[in-house]
């Protein structure tokens, strides 16, 4: 007779769902400002620097990464490292914001990185306590 305890937990292994946890859910939003904003507020100086900047907006993170952190990395840096590109995007989601969009955008917008600064605490003790 199966265990009704074993029955309710998750299948292990990778094919696991792994919760959202709200630093990570306010980070993925904050990128997503910076993304958006800025090559908004780039266009109209140059539609290639508008380019250059997503795609530095999003292939420093995705290239250079701390072990441990991510499930894969291309690049090992240390942590101080990635916590200096999170603080990259969360400037560039506010800078951005305020350059292209209304007030009534850009506030909301500087809220959520103020928000995501906040929670990315911990993770950030913890990637500068570490040595890599």
């Amino acid at each position: 007779m199966a265990d009704p305890a074993r029955a309710a937990d998750p299948a292990p292994g990778p094919a696991a769902a792994r919760p959202v946890r709200v630093p990570d859910a306010l980070r993925f939003l904050t990128e997503l400002v910076a993304w958006v904003a800025v090559p908004w507020a780039l266009a109209g100086v140059s539609l290639w620097l508008s380019a250059a900047a997503l795609v530095l907006l999003i292939g420093l993170p995705t290239v250079f990464a701390t072990p441990g952190d991510k499930t894969q990395v291309v690049v090992a840096v240390p942590g101080a490292a990635t916590v200096g590109l999170v603080l990259l995007q969360l400037v560039a989601a506010v800078a951005g914001a305020w350059a292209a969009w209304p007030a009534w955008a850009a506030v909301p917008a500087t809220a959520l990185a103020a928000a995501c600064l906040v929670a990315e605490q911990p993770r950030w003790r913890r990637l500068t306590a570490a040595r890599a």
